[in-house]
């Protein structure tokens, strides 16, 4: 309905809702691809330097993995943590390894992609993200009390 309201909680941040004109998307799987997404959103700590690397024609590329805390605890009380690679290309590679150093929080707007690996005459399935867009997190302030410490 036009004027219906929802509150959600995420990460200590309220956010509020309102749905006007929503419209549902009903999906056909008899249609090849169509209606479908791929998007991922990511929040969390660098675990490294990042470093630029060029393919063999020349673009730029860095593979940076993401520690991000679970939003729940395990059997022994702790918040686990998952560490998730990410690829960045060219210009978000470049601004993140200028920008950005390890330990800092990062969001990162992007895909996962799969491909197989044949190694020891064994196919592997590996997973991972492609970063389309990276937002800096760490505030200024935070970054100039690190470099003084």
């Amino acid at each position: 309905h036009s004027n219906s309201v929802f509150l959600f909680r995420l990460n200590l941040i309220l956010i509020k809702v309102k749905f006007e004109n929503f419209r549902f998307i009903f999906y056909d799987s008899k249609k090849k691809g169509g209606n479908m997404l791929n998007q991922i959103v990511l929040v969390g700590r660098l675990t490294k330097e990042v470093q630029i690397n060029k393919t063999e024609n020349g673009k730029k590329i860095s593979n940076i993995t993401l520690a991000v805390p679970r939003s729940f605890k395990n059997m022994n009380g702790l918040y686990d943590t998952d560490c998730i690679d990410c690829i960045l290309w060219d210009n978000v590679a470049v601004n993140t390894s200028e920008y950005c150093h390890k330990g800092d929080i990062l969001g990162i707007k992007g895909r996962v992609q799969s491909r197989i690996v044949e190694k020891d005459d064994k196919k592997q399935n590996i997973l991972e993200v492609i970063a389309e867009k990276v937002t800096f997190l760490t505030s200024k302030s935070e970054n100039s009390k690190k470099q003084e410490n």
